[in-house]
C-alpha cells in the first residue's frame, strides 16, 4: 500500500513539475523594424524598434506621432533631404527614459548629414521690424507666430539627435539638431542631447517653451542660440560642451526689437575644448555668451571655462561676455535688463569684450551690481549620466 502511495505521490510530483514548465515568462519581443515617410496623416505609434526615417517626413495638423522607449530612428544622407517636421497643431511624443533614450541618428555619422527635429506652433513671436508672424529659414518656408502662449507640441522626454545640420531644399541657412518655431509653454522638452551638429544645437524662433536637463556637444555653431523674442521662463541644466569647432556657448538676441521679454536660465556649464576652433576659422566668435540685436534676460548658476584666444588662422580674442553692438549696451545693459549672478569662470582670461570701439564693458557697466556678480562655488548644470547621455561609449557629461 505504501509503496502504491509512493508511486503515486511522485507521478503526481512530476505532473507538477511538468505544468509549472509551461508557465514560464515568453521571449521578449523583438524590436520592431520599418521605413518612416510622409507625410503622417493619422495618429501612430511607433512601438519599441529600430526604424529608417527618409525624406522631410512632416507630421499633419491634428496627428500625434509617438515613439515607445529605447527606439533608434537611422537616416541616411544618401537619399537626399531628410528631416522630422512636426507642424503647427501637430504632436511629436518620445517616451525615451534614462536607460532608453529615443535616438535619431544618421548612417554616416557625419556632421550636417540631415535635418533634425523642426517644431512649429503658434506662441507669441516678434521677429524683425517687429512683426508677429514671419516664415521660416528651414527650407520647408512655414509661417510662424501666433497668439497662443501654451501652445502644445507635444512631449520630448530623453531624446538624442545626431549629425543633423543639413540645409534643406532652398533653405537660407542650415538646420539644428532641435529647432523650435514659435513653440509654446504646453510642450515638454526635458533631457535632450544635440550630438555633433554642423549648426547650433538647439535654436529657438521666439515662443514661449523652456526646456530642462539639454546637452549641446560638438556642435559647429553655437550651443544655445534663439531669436524672434523667445521668452521661456523655467530653463534649467543646459550643458554645452565645444569641441573641434565651435562659435558661441550662448547666442542671445531678440532680432533688434527692444523688449522685457526677459527669458530666464538657472545652472548653466559652458565648456570649450583646448583647440577648438570657429566654425568657418575666420570670424570672431569664440565668446561663451554674446548678447547682440537687443537680447537680454537673467542668468544664474553658471560655470564657465576654455574660453581663451586662439592662435590660428588669425589671432582671436576670446572671452566670457560679449555685448556687440551699443544698442544692444544702452537698452538691455544700461537698462538692467541683463543679468549674471554666481558666474563661476576658469581658463578664461578676458571676462568682458565689447563688441564695438564706442563703449566700454566692464562689470562696472551692470548697474546695480546685482546685475553682475562672479562665485567661485557655482556649480553650474547638474545631470545624472546614464544612456541617454552617451554616445559609442563616450560619456558626454563626464
Amino acid at each position: 500500500m505504501k509503496t502504491k502511495f509512493f508511486a503515486l505521490a511522485l507521478a503526481t510530483g512530476l505532473f507538477l513539475n511538468s505544468c509549472s514548465s509551461s508557465d514560464d515568462p515568453t521571449p521578449a519581443p523583438q524590436p520592431a523594424t520599418g521605413e518612416i515617410t510622409g507625410p503622417i496623416t493619422a495618429n501612430k505609434t511607433y512601438a519599441l524598434g529600430n526604424y529608417t526615417l527618409k525624406g522631410i517626413v512632416k507630421i499633419n495638423e491634428g496627428v500625434t506621432v509617438t515613439f515607445e522607449a529605447g527606439s533608434t530612428i537611422t537616416i541616411d544622407k544618401a537619399t537626399g533631404d531628410n528631416a522630422l517636421v512636426v507642424l503647427k497643431g501637430a504632436k511629436l511624443i518620445t517616451k525615451g527614459t534614462a536607460d532608453k533614450p529615443v535616438v535619431f541618428t544618421e548612417k554616416s555619422k557625419v556632421p550636417g548629414s540631415w535635418g533634425g527635429i523642426i517644431m512649429y506652433g503658434d506662441a507669441p513671436v516678434k521677429v524683425a521690424g517687429g512683426g508677429s508672424t514671419s516664415t521660416s529659414e528651414d527650407g520647408n518656408n512655414t509661417s510662424y507666430g501666433g497668439t497662443n502662449p501654451t501652445h502644445n507640441g507635444g512631449s520630448l522626454v530623453y531624446t538624442r539627435v545626431e549629425y543633423a545640420g543639413s540645409k534643406l531644399a532652398d533653405g537660407q541657412k542650415e538646420n539644428n539638431g532641435f529647432t523650435f518655431y514659435s513653440v509654446g509653454s504646453g510642450t515638454t522638452l526635458d533631457h535632450l542631447v544635440a550630438y555633433k551638429g554642423a549648426d547650433d544645437g538647439f535654436e529657438f524662433f521666439g515662443g514661449t517653451v523652456s526646456m530642462t536637463n539639454a546637452i549641446s556637444y560638438g556642435n559647429y555653431d553655437d550651443s544655445f542660440d534663439w531669436q524672434d523674442g523667445w521668452q521661456g521662463q523655467a530653463n534649467t541644466n543646459w550643458y554645452a560642451y565645444q569641441v573641434d569647432k565651435g562659435n558661441y556657448g550662448m547666442e542671445i538676441e531678440a532680432s533688434s526689437n527692444n523688449n522685457a521679454f526677459f527669458p530666464k536660465v538657472t545652472n548653466i556649464t559652458l565648456k570649450r575644448a583646448a583647440g577648438t576652433v570657429t566654425e568657418e576659422q575666420k570670424e570672431i566668435q569664440l565668446d561663451a555668451i554674446q548678447f547682440k540685436k537687443e537680447g537680454n534676460g537673467d542668468y544664474s548658476n553658471i560655470v564657465i571655462d576654455g574660453y581663451v584666444s586662439q592662435t590660428s588662422p588669425t589671432a582671436f580674442n576670446g572671452g566670457v561676455l560679449q555685448i556687440l553692438d551699443k544698442v544692444t549696451y544702452d537698452h538691455q545693459v544700461a537698462g538692467g535688463k541683463i543679468k549674471l549672478n554666481n558666474v563661476k569662470i576658469t581658463n578664461s582670461p578676458i571676462t568682458f569684450i565689447s563688441g564695438q570701439a564706442t563703449f566700454t564693458l566692464s562689470a562696472a557697466s551692470f548697474v546695480p551690481a546685482t546685475n553682475w556678480s562672479t562665485s567661485t562655488t557655482a556649480t553650474g548644470a547638474t545631470l545624472t549620466p546614464g544612456a541617454w547621455a552617451t554616445v559609442d561609449g563616450v560619456n558626454l557629461i563626464k
